[in-house]
């Protein structure tokens, strides 16, 4: 059933014995040993070097809960007992609204999607005023909760669209201040709002960017609203942070850390994020987040692009398959899933299909992807999980927070600051009349050649 453990030349990075009855993530990175561009087992054994000086490091900030390398420590803001308790007025609601930004949104948005309640968690984390109307008109306000998300309690966006939240449940007859928690930092706007209106709230973890925030107040409340095993969620976080050690071939996270710095050293300047389960998706997007912005510096980063197995199997592929040879294609699935059979049929042509697995047939065309790639020498990494449940969906989480931070170290990069995204705030702040900015200032500078139709 595709590569295995014990044949594949560095075949699953994982020897750390297993957690209770879970293993930890499974990380595959046989294929790039034989693909263009790719590495040797010589060249994968110098970087182990660089590993275990750079592991110990790492652990000196959890350690000391430096800023940044604290999200993996999964600190005192991240008692499920304390959200439990300030969402113990709001726990009778159906519908949690997230009202946030980037991590500030994504983060519940990738638990809940991938713990089967995505459906009951909208986030507001776009302006878009036409998607807007539509996602607040939909929504049964009585039964909606709504979490505002902001640590500097300042964010343009999320400030803006909770305005707009707040008129829409006055306008149906509901009072606000009954059905909003807000997390956020110590001092701003949105901290006088809950205390002038005695609202729920909790605080943003401090030293933790928000794209590092998935296990903490800020991603957990709808989560916990919406009765997602916020414990096991944790536990599964700490066991996959308990497994970091120094060396690249027992640390699944840090595996795929070095794979992928050292394929992007060598041209691989793309990393396509192809999760196979359609409850990861909102995974991909927010994984796509915590890449592009903690590693795209000094020229350095790679592009990550999404895609969704076996969808776009039928269109991407073609790309990954017969194009350049500037990508690293990640592979994601659980191992286990609940199975749906497939009827049998009276058409000839389709009789293989009958009483057939639709997981199996996922599978299927995951192993056919994978074995498509490496076929045309192609660099593929296959990540894997036990089962789509909150113990694993820790440790995945948590492993790639881990995976980006040693990616980050090797590229001798800022992992933790975004002076990009920071620019573009201060532009539009500027724009808008918040503040006389020269980001503002440069949109005027902007180059137009514009090509009118007809």
């Amino acid at each position: 059933m595709g590569r295995s453990g014990i044949n594949s030349p560095i075949g699953f990075a994982q020897l750390i014995p297993p957690v209770a009855h879970h293993a930890l993530m499974y990380v595959d990175i046989g294929s790039v040993l034989d693909s263009q561009p790719g590495l040797s087992r010589a060249a994968l054994e110098r970087l182990d070097e660089r590993v275990a000086a750079i592991h110990e490091h790492i652990e000196q900030e959890i350690t000391t809960e430096g800023f940044g390398y604290r999200s993996l420590a999964l600190g005192s803001e991240t008692d499920p007992d304390r959200i439990a308790n300030a969402v113990e007025p709001l726990a009778d609601c159906e519908t949690v609204l997230t009202v946030g930004i980037g991590g500030s949104a994504l983060g519940s948005a990738t638990v809940t999607s991938a713990l089967g309640v995505g459906e009951n968690n909208p986030v507001c984390d776009n302006v878009d005023p036409q998607q807007l109307s539509s996602q607040l008109s939909s929504l049964t306000w009585d039964q909606t909760a709504v979490h505002v998300v902001s640590q500097s309690g300042t964010t343009a966006e999320t400030l803006s669209n909770f305005l707009i939240v707040r008129e829409a449940m006055a306008d149906a007859g509901v009072d606000w201040t009954e059905q909003t928690i807000v997390t956020t930092g110590a001092d701003g706007p949105l901290r006088e709002l809950v205390d002038r209106h005695d609202l729920p709230s909790l605080s943003v973890p401090a030293g933790v960017p928000g794209r590092f925030s998935v296990l903490s107040t800020t991603s957990l409340v709808a989560p916990t609203i919406l009765g997602c095993d916020v414990e096991q969620l944790l536990a599964g976080g700490r066991a996959a942070r308990n497994s970091l050690s120094a060396s690249l071939f027992e640390t699944p996270a840090y595996a795929y850390a070095a794979v992928a710095y050292a394929l992007e050293q060598r041209g691989a300047n793309i990393n396509a994020f192809v999760p196979y389960a359609e409850r990861l998706e909102p995974f991909a997007e927010w994984f796509a987040q915590l890449w592009a912005e903690s590693l795209g510096k000094d020229g350095l980063g790679q592009t990550p692009v999404r895609a969704l197995g076996a969808t776009d199997q039928h269109s991407q592929l073609q790309l990954y398959r017969a194009g350049r040879h500037d990508k690293l294609v990640t592979l994601v699935r659980p191992r286990e899933r609940p199975e749906l059979t497939i009827p049998s049929t009276e058409i000839d042509a389709l009789s293989y299909l009958g009483d057939t697995g639709l997981g199996a047939l996922l599978d299927a065309e995951f192993e056919a992807t994978e074995a498509s790639l490496a076929a045309a020498n192609q660099p593929t990494v296959r990540l894997e999980i036990d089962a789509l449940d909150a113990y694993s969906l820790g440790e995945l989480l948590v492993s790639m927070e881990a995976a980006t931070i040693m990616t980050g170290e090797l590229l001798e990069v800022e992992t933790f600051t975004q002076p990009a995204v920071e620019w573009g705030k201060r532009a539009a702040r500027g724009l808008l009349g918040g503040d006389d900015t020269p980001e503002a200032n440069a949109v005027g500078d902007t180059r137009s050649l514009t090509i009118e139709g007809p």
